[in-house]
């Protein structure tokens, strides 16, 4: 019971710092304190105030104001790399662990090739193809995390296929089409959100060292990642610069970590 309770208050605290950061990056879609692309010279690494609570960078622009736009970038790249990995990996591993034998195998020694290398190195690969930006970000990193979602649902329908209310299903006419999407994959969506989780993570992070390294969210679209970069030839001289933008994104994984063990 103890134990029970100590999840809950996990999740609890999770989804309240989740919330707050993702109130932040829905609220820059309307309002931001100020223009996050105007420069202003006069204010060139102001130091935390009144008028800029996360201080300014070496264009002069608002911290705050880039900070939420740039998680806006962050959470909108993370997004759509889980349900471009979940929805492709879920077809792939339901097809070839429903159906098995020669299918399955040329299918997974595939996937295994591919589970071989990081997903970041796939996508890095894949960007310095298609080029940078927010939308070929979004592609690369989804493509590559395909294979890991298809080889955990392919595991799940191996484990539930032979179950009795699959043969019931069977056995009452079901097609198979209907015994995958009906039957069985709604079964495993527990285990495909909580894997939705850690992707989401996975990809935050991802999204964050390709930006980092100039291959992901190009100028003048802020990321997490992107803002790190610039941040790093001013750590001594002006801390700020790179301390919130890396504090939120800790708390951007801390959040969604938190939920994803309960």
């Amino acid at each position: 019971m103890i134990q029970f309770l100590k999840l809950r208050k996990n999740f609890k605290a999770g989804a309240v710092i989740a919330g707050i950061l993702l109130f932040m990056a829905l609220l820059s879609l309307f309002w931001t304190p100020y223009d996050p692309e105007k420069m202003d010279a006069a204010h060139k690494l102001a130091g935390l105030s009144l008028a800029h609570p996360m201080g300014c960078d070496n264009f002069g622009r608002d911290i705050l104001s880039r900070v939420m736009t740039g998680l806006r970038t962050t959470v909108v790249i993370a997004v759509g790399t889980v349900l471009i990995g979940a929805f492709f990996g879920s077809i792939v591993g339901s097809l070839t662990g429903y159906f098995g034998g020669s299918f399955d195998e040329i299918v997974m020694r595939i996937n295994d090739v591919l589970l071989a290398f990081p997903a970041v190195l796939l996508a890095l690969v894949m960007v310095s193809l298609l080029g940078g930006g927010k939308y070929n970000v979004i592609l690369a990193l989804g493509i590559a995390f395909v294979p890991s979602f298809a080889r955990m649902v392919r595991g799940e329908f191996l484990r539930c296929k032979d179950l009795d209310y699959v043969k019931n299903a069977r056995l009452q006419g079901a097609g198979h089409m209907r015994v995958i999407f009906v039957h069985i994959l709604p079964n495993v969506m527990p285990v495909i959100l909580s894997s939705v989780l850690i992707g989401f993570n996975n990809a935050v992070l991802a999204e964050a060292g390709m930006s980092y390294l100039g291959i992901g969210v190009q100028p003048p679209d802020a990321s997490l990642g992107r803002m790190l970069s610039e941040a790093q030839g001013y750590l001594y001289g002006a801390p700020w610069y790179a301390l919130f933008p890396g504090l939120i994104l800790v708390l951007l994984i801390l959040g969604v970590s938190l939920m994803g063990n309960e």
